[in-house]
């Protein structure tokens, strides 16, 4: 419900004012309906705790970081605001994750059987967040299974060149979509154990008992990203170990043919000498001898090493 700026009062049943990208003068306004404090863009950025969580005149005052633009090539953490205060819940917010839209999304198709209040608004807006983070892991978790088995394809399928320095760039982005997603749920928790303390909580038994469902899920989903994240390095340590192996093998065909075209080589700068007393120079046989001598000496080293398992 939009809200006239020549309001001085709220109707009873607006329980949510979410507040996205607001100017200075709509913050003011906020602040002088409600009598509240709303943060500013610099304040939700600070990490100190007692500055992220914590109550001031009986309105509760919580700051979590959620992942924003999950779906594209670079993922971003943004700071929202939750505040409740008198029966109303407050979202202040500099950017649109998707799990808001869901969440007003399922708010219009299913209309609550009683009124709402703020607590449990925020409650399944935070029920929301977290199935969002699990979608988010999920399609994280596919994306690497492909990734994983393009890097560990048969050995009979020749990989094109620069194909495992490609696939860095994409465990690198993998990467920093995780570690967004685990500093989204660490910051998620903190501030679930910072509402299952807050009293108003504790008067509503439904609401307490699905904000501790939401939080077993976020302690869940803050494991399995952690799986996921070994799951990664473990792909780049592998990576990395491959194209080494790969490189070996290159210098080790390069090894292998200087040996076995060191020997015909000694043999040509032999007979290229311009001594004057050199028997063979004589020979009338001299110059065929020469050549199966030099092919001699390749081709002996060559099946030594194949005969060693060396190529």
């Amino acid at each position: 419900m939009a809200i006239e700026s020549n309001q001085t009062t709220l109707a009873d049943d607006i329980v949510w004012l979410d507040l996205l990208d607001p100017t200075p003068e709509e913050d003011r306004y906020v602040e002088q309906l409600l009598g509240i404090q709303v943060p500013t863009r610099a304040e939700l950025k600070d990490f100190e705790p007692s500055s992220r969580l914590y109550i001031e005149k009986n309105a509760v005052y919580m700051t979590a970081s959620l992942v924003w633009k999950a779906d594209s090539d670079s993922p971003e953490i943004t700071d929202i605001a939750f505040i409740l205060t008198g029966g109303r819940l407050v979202t202040v917010r500099y950017a649109d994750p998707k799990s808001f839209k869901l969440f007003t999304a399922e708010l219009c198709r299913k209309p609550a059987e009683a009124p709402w209040v703020g607590k449990m608004l925020l409650a399944r807006l935070l029920e929301t967040i977290a199935d969002r983070t699990a979608e988010i892991l999920e399609s994280a978790v596919l994306h690497i299974d492909e990734l994983s088995k393009d890097i560990f394809r048969p050995r009979a399928t020749r990989r094109p060149p620069q194909f495992l320095e490609n696939k860095l760039a994409d465990i690198a982005a993998h990467h920093r979509l995780i570690s967004k997603v685990r500093d989204s749920l660490g910051s998620l928790s903190r501030m679930l154990t910072f509402l299952l303390n807050v009293p108003q909580i504790h008067h509503h038994p439904e609401i307490e008992d699905l904000c501790k469902t939401v939080a077993h899920d976020i302690a869940t989903l803050s494991e399995h990203a952690g799986f996921v994240s070994s799951n990664i390095g473990f792909l780049l340590d592998a990576s990395l170990g491959l194209i080494s192996v790969e490189q070996n093998s290159i210098i080790k065909i390069f090894s292998i043919a200087s040996v076995v075209f060191l020997p015909p080589t000694l043999v040509a700068s032999i007979y290229g000498m311009n001594f004057e007393h050199m028997p063979e120079l004589s020979w009338t046989i001299g110059y065929p001898l020469a050549l199966l001598g030099m092919v001699l000496s390749a081709i002996i080293p060559f099946f030594f090493f194949r005969w060693k398992g060396w190529l």
